[in-house]
């Protein structure tokens, strides 16, 4: 989990998590830099805590790179995992699967989130490209073995997706996470969806992600 300035709901977010942790599951947390206390917030409820370059795909590369584990599953600090989230991973790898990621839902007040969480799953089955919010798993040595995320300001997680779809699909989880909708509704809704399809779209014609990062800051 990277985190960065989470101490208002690091501990909620860490404590949804115990059952997995004392049923066995490493549970790594890579702070970016906060100025809040979160480190401190989130020791007592995780195996480590690291200090590591701010920057998401550092963060969560810094991570996996201490993970003993099989497999490897990558959550934002504001997205909660349905029940039976590890045994759905752990019954797919032992079938085969490389990774894979969860359907989503959005937390909050808008009527639309019920609409852009179906969009959003359904543009993943489609495209085989997962977001960072859909909770992604991949078996360790398949992200090793791949040079983990690529170091990038935005988009690492679609950046990633792509060079894991190249070696398998990606499994599908119907069960939901439920993430934030804190980045809709502080910008709104509209005008979040409007600038993430602009910048997926000068991704894709090739805009490096340092520029892309500044647009969405």
């Amino acid at each position: 989990m990277p985190v960065l300035d989470e101490a208002a709901g690091i501990v909620t977010a860490l404590e949804a998590l115990a059952p997995l942790r004392a049923a066995g599951h490493e549970l790594i947390v890579v702070d970016g830099g906060s100025r809040d206390g979160t480190p401190a917030l989130a020791a007592p409820w995780v195996d480590r805590v690291v200090d590591g370059a701010r920057g998401r795909a550092l963060q969560m590369n810094a991570g996996a790179a201490l993970a003993r584990g099989e497999a490897l599953l990558f959550l934002h600090a504001d997205t909660l995992l349905p029940d039976g989230a590890a045994d759905c991973v752990v019954s797919a790898v032992e079938a085969g699967a490389l990774w894979g990621r969860f359907d989503v839902r959005i937390a909050g007040r808008s009527a639309w989130f019920p609409v852009i969480a179906a969009l959003m799953n359904l543009r993943s089955r489609l495209t085989g490209i997962a977001t960072g919010d859909q909770a992604i798993f991949v078996q360790t040595a398949l992200f090793r073995r791949i040079g983990g995320y690529a170091e990038l300001a935005l988009m690492e997680d679609i950046e990633l997706s792509r060079r894991l779809r190249r070696v398998g699909a990606p499994t599908c989880f119907r069960e939901q996470v439920l993430t934030s909708g804190r980045r809709w509704e502080s910008r709104g809704v509209w005008r979040t969806i409007f600038l993430m399809w602009r910048l997926r779209w000068r991704y894709w014609r090739g805009t490096p992600p340092e520029v892309l990062a500044r647009a969405y800051r």
